[in-house]
């Protein structure tokens, strides 16, 4: 006989029956159902029926059961921790992917950083490279810095071809403005063509601000007409990245999101080429938000292998220059959004020092990394677009005057110049029989996390700057996933401490780098990760050299005449790009892998040109 009263225990609740064979059948049911519900720590610790021999549940259905209320708890203790970080927004997924994410990637890098920099208590050595001035209104005296004297160019005459006249330099677009053998309007024309006409397969352009290079065009004639000229970059068109904001046309970050948006705001520096008399035709590529060449219109393809990407971010800019469709535009770089673009596109890039260029009116990733500078055909139109654009920005604190010496002035004979074990042999070999004195050389540092605190510095400045955007779930429309979404969630659980710790590790960097450049300038291998972080984190600038082509991996003829570029860095010291300029200038000056020209309009018999969704491809681009 059953007792009067029977007590169930359960880890969850306790329940008192009266005595009932049917209550009892039903009872053993409930129980069986709710084992099946529970955790798999219950199952094995206390789930005990009306009698002394009940098992544990082993079912499949249990086990499942099992695994999902695991992954809830495991969620659930996590909300617990976003919450005291006031980031409880996220849904379960994204909090375990972060925790995974952290566990692989975040705390090792903390870790590291402490090593370097805690060990000693009182802050003494190794300060912060971040800079902070309290003065509200910034006032600078005239910029009256000495400007470049630039190599003067005669005898040249318009090609009859237009195609010839796509891929001339600045000086001598210049030559035949001034004598009147062609008119900026003309060769505004020229250019709105080939931006049309090989963007469909290319995808390098976001806005081609037709009207308002017309209207550009036609002062800077009207100007040349009255006897007015602002100097090289008089007339002569180009290309911003669409980080820069130019009033009345879309400044769309490359990203869904913000597409459709209009800022009314100059760039400063697209007012310094608008006062150098330089013409806007287009807004070009960024990879959204500044990452990689993956845009909310499609990914940008590099004309020298059009069935490969660019890299980014400054995509537009590489293949644009790289295809003839504009003279030379300006690309940004955090972390190698102009070196790597650059060396696969085959153009000529100057990454500048940090501080050089003002950043005013320019989407910013991270103020102590961003920087401006130009992708050109040749380090000469580097060097006059630098000229133009550098210098003290009243509205960017970390911009500043550069005295640099006149690149077209340096004697490169009396430079000692270091080249690495990952340097191209072919640039080291021609400096040296212009003079320049080459020695090995190798940059010493002790510091093991480099690539850890340039992720530490742009993901926390980066989602500092996009905070909104990623907790109202707008990081879901990121048209790749696996990139910043991923990058930022992870970089909310960096604690301001070990951003800190982070930026006193780099000032180790600084300090040691700066100990170790015994030499005026290396050579070595412009997109290695190491010296990218290395090279953005001390603010050097470095000039990307195309040194030359290989054969593409896998080709499907011998007779395709797709190409890989081959591309090697000249590194400077912090305020010494005139230096790298120069001897890159030297090494062009001899050799003419910067003057070809990618085969997008003669391709091999076997090659193919991928045809993009709803692409109206002109049938002169599928000449073979």
């Amino acid at each position: 006989m059953w007792p009067e009263n029977i007590t169930v225990r359960c880890p969850l609740r306790r329940t008192r029956v009266t005595n009932s064979w049917i209550i009892i059948i039903l009872l053993h049911s409930a129980l069986f159902l709710f084992c099946i519900c529970s955790s798999a720590q219950e199952h094995r610790s206390s789930c005990i029926g009306a009698s002394a021999n009940s098992q544990i549940c082993a079912s499949p259905e249990c086990f499942r059961s099992e695994k999902r209320s695991k992954t809830m708890d495991d969620a659930s203790g996590l909300e617990r921790g976003f919450s005291m970080l006031d980031a409880d927004f996220f849904n379960d997924t994204k909090m375990l992917e972060i925790e995974k994410g952290a566990k692989e990637l975040t705390i090792p890098i903390i870790k590291d950083n402490r090593n370097i920099v805690a060990t000693t208590n009182g802050g003494l050595k190794y300060p912060s490279p971040l800079v902070f001035n309290s003065v509200w209104k910034h006032k600078e005296a005239y910029d009256d810095t000495k400007r470049f004297s630039y190599p003067s160019v005669y005898d040249v005459t318009r090609p009859e071809k237009e195609d010839d006249i796509a891929f001339m330099n600045i000086l001598e677009l210049g030559h035949l403005i001034r004598t009147k053998q062609i008119s900026s309007e003309e060769l505004v024309g020229i250019f709105i063509n080939r931006l049309k006409r090989y963007n469909p397969v290319l995808e390098a352009v976001i806005t081609i601000t037709e009207d308002l290079a017309y209207k550009q065009a036609k002062q800077a004639d009207q100007l040349l007409a009255q006897g007015v000229d602002l100097g090289p970059l008089h007339g002569i068109p180009y290309g911003l990245k669409d980080i820069i904001a130019v009033p009345e046309y879309k400044t769309t970050w490359g990203s869904t999101t913000f597409k459709d948006q209009v800022l009314d705001i100059e760039a400063w520096v697209y007012k310094r080429l608008k006062s150098a008399g330089a013409v806007l035709v287009g807004k070009l590529v960024t990879g959204s938000l500044a990452y990689d060449d993956i845009w909310f219109g499609g990914r940008t393809r590099n004309p020298w292998n059009i069935e490969e990407f660019t890299t980014g971010s400054s995509a537009g800019p590489a293949a644009c220059i790289s295809a003839g469709m504009v003279p030379f535009a300006i690309g940004s770089e955090t972390a190698g959004s102009i070196t790597y673009p650059a060396a696969r596109c085959g153009v000529t890039a100057l990454r500048p020092t940090f501080g050089a260029v003002g950043r005013t009116g320019v989407l910013s990733l991270s103020e102590s990394l961003d920087k401006l500078g130009p992708l050109c055909r040749s380090a000469v139109d580097c060097a006059i677009v630098l000229d133009v654009i550098r210098g003290k920005d009243p509205d960017d604190f970390s911009s500043r005057k550069i005295f640099l010496d006149d690149p077209f002035s340096v004697d490169i004979t009396k430079l000692t110049v270091g080249y690495i074990e990952d340097a191209e042999m072919e640039v080291v070999n021609v400096l040296k029989s212009n003079g320049v004195k080459m020695v090995p050389f190798s940059l010493n540092y002790t510091i093991k996390s480099v690539q850890g605190i340039l992720n530490f510095t742009m993901d926390v400045d980066m989602l500092a700057h996009f905070d909104n955007w990623q907790r109202s779930g707008q990081d879901d429309e990121f048209e790749a996933q696996d990139q910043w979404p991923t990058e930022l969630r992870r970089a909310r659980l960096i604690s301001a401490v070990d951003y800190l710790q982070s930026q006193r590790a780099r000032g180790k960097l600084i300090q040691q780098v700066k100990k170790s450049f015994t030499v005026d300038a290396f050579v070595g291998n412009a997109t290695d990760w190491e010296k990218v972080c290395v090279g953005n984190l001390v603010g050097m600038p470095v000039m990307v050299v195309p040194v030359g082509f290989k054969k593409i991996k896998d080709p499907p003829t011998n007779n395709t005449r797709r190409r890989t570029a081959v591309a090697t860095g000249i590194y400077a010291p912090p305020d010494h790009d005139h230096i790298a300029l120069a001897l890159t200038m030297a090494y062009q000056g001899v050799t003419d892998h910067h003057k070809k020209r990618p085969p997008i309009n003669n391709l091999g018999p076997d090659d193919t040109i991928p045809n993009p969704p709803n692409a109206v491809i002109p049938p002169r681009i599928l000449k073979s």
